[in-house]
């Protein structure tokens, strides 16, 4: 019979193990961290994507996104303020997934399924976000 109410060992050895909760954030943010440092490296192609989803003025909205895509993942990953850069990363997340995959307005096909999937992978990550920032509030409660 299994014990289902203790872990095995090797998983509370991994959740145990301090760099874990920094692996795991790092993991979250990751993709928003190299897609702000691309597009600060590459300003013109951040400007383009941005008038290719009709922001306007682009460039704005351009050096909006990277100062969201560095400064959320640094919080995060500092792990000061976390409900901060979680909540940037989550609405930005949530505006993004409405602007770019708006399956709901799509035909039927290929393209609006491969928005739907999208969407609600981004929807995904928004839970993420959330549970970081809960996580980190139960650690400064505790401290």
């Amino acid at each position: 019979m299994i014990d289902t109410t203790r872990d095995p060992r090797f998983v509370d050895a991994i959740l145990d193990w301090r760099p874990t909760w920094f692996l795991a954030r790092l993991a979250l943010v990751g993709a928003y961290l190299v897609g702000g440092l691309i597009k600060l490296t590459d300003f013109p192609s951040a400007v383009a994507e941005q008038a290719h989803f009709g922001m306007n003025p682009p460039a704005v909205w351009a050096a909006l996104t990277i100062a969201v895509e560095l400064i959320g993942p640094i919080l995060i990953l500092w792990g000061r303020l976390v409900w901060l850069g979680a909540g940037m990363l989550g609405v930005f997340t949530l505006l993004a997934a409405i602007a770019a995959n708006a399956f709901w307005g799509m035909e039927p096909g290929p393209e609006r399924f491969a928005a739907t999937n999208a969407f609600f992978e981004h929807l995904g990550l928004i839970g993420g976000f959330v549970m970081a920032a809960l996580v980190a509030e139960r650690e400064r409660r505790r401290a």
